[in-house]
Formats: structure tokens, C-alpha cells, sequence
């Protein structure tokens, strides 16, 4: 293949991952995001603009996400299946006992748990139906409970390390020890969900105005239904113990979700392949083409220049740059999805060795995506659960939402971080 002039090769990367991220967020002709990561990826290496060794390496980078996702997918839909989320959204309506503002709350803090311990995408995909049938039943006003799932599966996301598939991606193989993170992240994310709670509580006050009836039919706990429930307690014990320890989550995440399927099915003699079928297992090709995306933006030299150019601003002002840093990052995980975003984060990290901006990216690629529907995974694995309920968002009702609700969030986590690194 002729050489290129390197501008024009620069071009045609921006070219084809801009095309490929345009893809994965609206999906023209009905195409699923996963063809456009990989064909983005495959564009790049078969037109020699990334080599074959280069992708393969980049590929090799996520293989602690693609283990840590698919161990977490599995507990989820075991969960799913099982109806222990849909017990614990009734069990929910009953201890509101009829008041929207007690169950907005409990909903609010149930969204809160299962996030930190399950993930954020968790929160999206088996909490939302789960909520939406409890409401139903209830004869109140779903929305203002279904917009809990979508606003907190973001803010509580960098509360633990395992909270958000994105916090792996940032960190790479430097995720920090489970100390270390609590010591960092506790009070931004304290300061994250306590703003969430109050901006999504005002602006949904007109909702919450009217009582609800609390006859609503708990579902009965299966055996595997308190099986999927203490495989989740067992696996969330075991990543607070390989964080702490300093351990990568990916391998014990899979090895979990692994065995509590393997017991579900030989306790209820079933066949396992209906459970496994209804896994997204199409997010692990996704992840791994936006892996080849980045390495090859590596290659035009735009991640050295940002971390150059964050470098500088820390050196100027370390408060201004973690003000910075955050929102910026905020912002372009609404223009291409935080996980592509998260990549080249993760990429910045090792160009500066400032803990407060790594700091200020994370919660940046966590938190920013409050702001629109296409910002994160999460969310628009959100809005796909909301579709299967025939209840329709449009993204501008959310953007506007989001404008209320991400901003002082984002402001008072920054905030809380430069106290802790003034």
C-alpha cells in the first residue's frame, strides 16, 4: 500500500472514528453498535493505519474489562431471571406505604446498592423494568422512579472501584487499592448523589404530589432468586478484598458469576442456555473495537497533546486544572459516549503524574454523562429497557433534565476533590 503523507493519515483515523462513534451512539439504519465499533477497528487495521500487532495490543488491554463485564452480566441476568430485583422494587412500593416522596427515596437507595456493588449498566438493565412493574402495580406515575435509574446509575458509578466498568478502563492496571479509593472518591461521590437526589427531587415534585395505593403483590423469592442474591453478596465481598489488596477485579468478577450460574442450574436442573442467550454479550466485541479506536487516535498524537496541555495547566493552577479537566471530560462523554472517553483518559493518565487530575477526569467520565442520553452505556442501555415498556423519552425532555441535574453535581464533586488536594 503506498505511503500516506502523515496528515492525510491523521485525517483519515479522525475520519473513521468519528464515523464509528456517530454509529455506536444513533445507530443509522437500524445497525447495532457493535458492527460499528468493529468496523471502525477493522477500517483502521486493514488499511495499515494501525498494524496488526497495535490493535491486537490494544485489544489485550481490556481483557480485565471483558472479564469484569461478562462476570457482572451474568449475575445480572441470573437476577433478572429470577426476579430478585422485581421483589425488591415491591418490597419498596409496600415500605413506602403509599407516600411518593418515602418511595422515591427508597427507590433512590436500592438504585444507590446496586450500582456500587453491581454496576451502573446492572442499574440500567434489571433495576429499570423491575421499578417500572412496581409503579405499574402501584397506579403512580412511573417516570419520576424510571429517571432514579437512569441519574444514579451515573452518580453513585465512581463510588467503588466496581461500580462502573469505566473506572477499570481509566485506571488500566493501576486501578487504586480499595483504601486509596475510598480516601479519594468518598466525599465526591457523597457530594455526586446527595445533589443528584435534591435537583432530581425538585424538578420532580409535581409528580410526587399524589398519594399511591400499597396493595401490591410481592412476588415469592425463589431458591435461585436468594441464590442470585447471595452470589452477588459473595462477589461483592470478594472485589472490596481484590481491591483492597491491590488485585485486578476482572478474574474474580467472571469466576463468580461463573459458579453462581453453574450452581443455579444444577440446584433447578435446567438447561443454562436460555440464561446465557439473553446476556449482551455484543458489549465485549463493542468495548474491544473502541480499545483499536483509541490505539489508533494514539497515533495522531492527540492524547500527548492533551496530556501535554493538562500538564501545563496543573503547572499554572492545580485547582483551575482539576476544574478544568473534569468538565471538559464531562462534556466529550456527551459528544462520543464516556467509554471511548474513558479510553483516552486512561491514556492521559500516564502523560502527568497528578493524582488530583486523575481524579478530576474519572469523576469527570463518570458524572458527565448525566447530561444526555448518548453519554454513557448505562444510559442508553436505559432507554432500550424503557422501549421493551413502551415508554418513550425523547432526548431533548432529557437534556434538559440533565442541564438541572449533572452540572452542580459535577461542580460540588470537583469541588469536594480540590479540598481533598488543595
Amino acid at each position: 500500500m503506498p505511503l500516506l503523507h502523515a496528515g492525510l493519515v491523521n485525517d483519515t483515523i479522525w475520519l473513521i472514528a468519528a464515523i464509528a462513534i456517530f454509529g455506536i451512539l444513533f445507530r443509522p439504519w437500524g445497525l447495532s453498535e457493535v458492527i460499528w465499533a468493529v468496523a471502525g477497528a477493522a477500517l483502521l487495521v486493514l488499511g495499515s493505519l494501525v498494524s496488526w500487532h497495535e490493535a491486537w495490543s490494544a485489544v489485550r488491554k481490556g481483557t480485565d474489562v471483558y472479564l469484569f463485564l461478562a462476570g457482572m452480566m451474568l449475575l445480572s441476568e441470573l437476577a433478572r431471571a429470577e426476579g430478585l430485583f422485581d421483589w425488591l422494587a415491591a418490597h419498596a412500593v409496600r415500605g413506602a406505604r403509599g407516600s411518593p416522596e418515602r418511595l422515591f427515596a427508597l427507590i433512590y437507595l436500592v438504585g444507590i446498592g446496586v450500582t456500587a456493588f453491581l454496576s451502573n449498566d446492572a442499574t440500567a438493565v434489571v433495576l429499570t423494568p423491575a421499578v417500572y412493574a412496581a409503579t405499574r402495580h402501584a397506579r403512580t406515575e412511573p417516570l419520576p422512579y424510571l429517571l432514579i435509574c437512569a441519574f444514579i446509575a451515573n452518580a453513585a458509578s465512581f463510588l467503588l472501584p466496581i461500580a462502573n466498568p469505566a473506572n477499570l478502563v481509566v485506571y488500566a492496571s493501576h486501578l487504586p487499592t480499595l483504601g486509596a479509593w475510598l480516601r479519594a472518591f468518598s466525599l465526591p461521590a457523597l457530594a455526586a448523589i446527595v445533589a443528584t437526589y435534591v435537583a432530581l427531587r425538585v424538578t420532580q415534585r409535581a409528580a410526587l404530589d399524589r398519594p399511591f395505593t400499597t396493595h401490591v403483590l410481592v412476588p415469592r423469592l425463589t431458591r435461585g432468586a436468594a441464590l442470585a442474591a447471595c452470589g452477588i453478596a459473595l462477589t461483592a465481598i470478594a472485589l472490596l478484598w481484590a481491591s483492597a489488596t491491590g488485585r485486578q477485579l476482572g478474574l474474580p468478577t467472571f469466576t463468580a458469576g461463573v459458579l453462581t450460574v453453574c450452581v443455579a442450574v444444577l440446584l433447578d436442573r435446567r438447561r443454562p442456555w436460555h440464561l446465557v442467550r439473553n446476556v449482551s454479550w455484543g458489549v465485549l466485541p463493542l468495548v474491544a473495537g473502541l480499545f483499536v479506536l483509541v490505539a489508533g487516535l494514539e497515533r495522531t498524537g492527540l492524547l500527548a497533546a492533551l496530556g501535554t496541555a493538562l500538564q501545563q495547566l496543573a503547572a499554572r493552577s492545580g485547582q483551575l486544572a482539576i476544574l478544568v479537566a473534569g468538565g471538559a471530560i464531562a462534556v466529550a462523554c456527551n459528544v462520543m459516549n464516556n467509554l471511548p472517553v474513558a479510553l483516552i483518559a486512561g491514556s492521559m493518565d500516564a502523560a502527568h503524574e497528578a493524582a488530583s487530575l486523575r481524579h478530576a477526569l474519572l469523576i469527570g467520565v463518570d458524572l458527565g454523562p448525566n447530561l444526555s442520553v448518548t453519554g454513557s452505556l448505562a444510559t442508553i442501555l436505559w432507554l432500550v429497557a424503557l422501549r421493551r415498556e413502551k415508554v418513550h423519552i425523547d432526548a431533548r425532555t432529557f437534556l434538559k433534565l440533565g442541564a438541572l441535574v449533572m452540572p452542580p453535581a459535577l461542580l460540588l464533586a470537583l469541588a469536594a476533590t480540590m479540598l481533598g488536594h488543595p
